[in-house]
């Protein structure tokens, strides 16, 4: 319950940096420190939580937006739940996990949003987003260190008892 209250005001006040601060800059403009906080809280707590902060996250950002509603929460639900199972599955401890987890959902994000823009009959400029996708990628990635450590003292790891450590496949 601690977890989900913490998840909460941090995603709140991410989301709240990201449209009141950064969209005015430039080099902001692709980039979300809103997904890049996400996969960091769902990579350290799992696929459910993860799913449901991406979820509530994107519903937030719709609704402050005026945009489609459901499209940001449908992209960041889907990335919250991926990138949990993968933490879960093989990756929460090693070094690489939140780079590796922040330039994957970045460019499928990028890439959904088109993607569902096009299948609703709006207009989906995918050749701007493929031009924006390697400095969003770039900004994502410089941000992923700072925010991943923030999110790691607030969210500490569970007991060693408490958590899988391999995961062994059958068959």
């Amino acid at each position: 319950m601690i977890d989900a209250v913490k998840a909460a005001l941090v995603l709140f006040v991410v989301a709240l940096l990201q449209l009141a601060v950064l969209t005015e800059y430039r080099a902001f403009r692709g980039a979300s420190i809103v997904v890049v906080a996400l996969l960091a809280v769902a990579l350290l707590r799992g696929s459910v939580f993860g799913a449901v902060a991406g979820f509530t996250t994107g519903l937030l950002l719709d609704t402050a937006t005026l945009g489609t509603l459901g499209v940001t929460s449908l992209l960041l639900t889907v990335g919250g739940f991926w990138i949990g199972r993968y933490g879960e599955t093989t990756a929460r401890d090693r070094f690489h996990a939140p780079y590796l987890s922040v330039a994957v959902v970045t460019v499928l994000y990028a890439f959904g949003q088109v993607a569902l823009q096009f299948v609703l009959g709006e207009p989906a400029p995918a050749g701007l987003v493929a031009q924006s996708v390697p400095l969003a990628l770039l900004v994502n990635l410089v941000l992923t260190l700072p925010v991943y450590s923030l999110i790691r003292k607030l969210f500490p790891s569970p007991e060693l008892g408490d958590r899988v450590r391999e995961v062994r496949l059958l068959g």
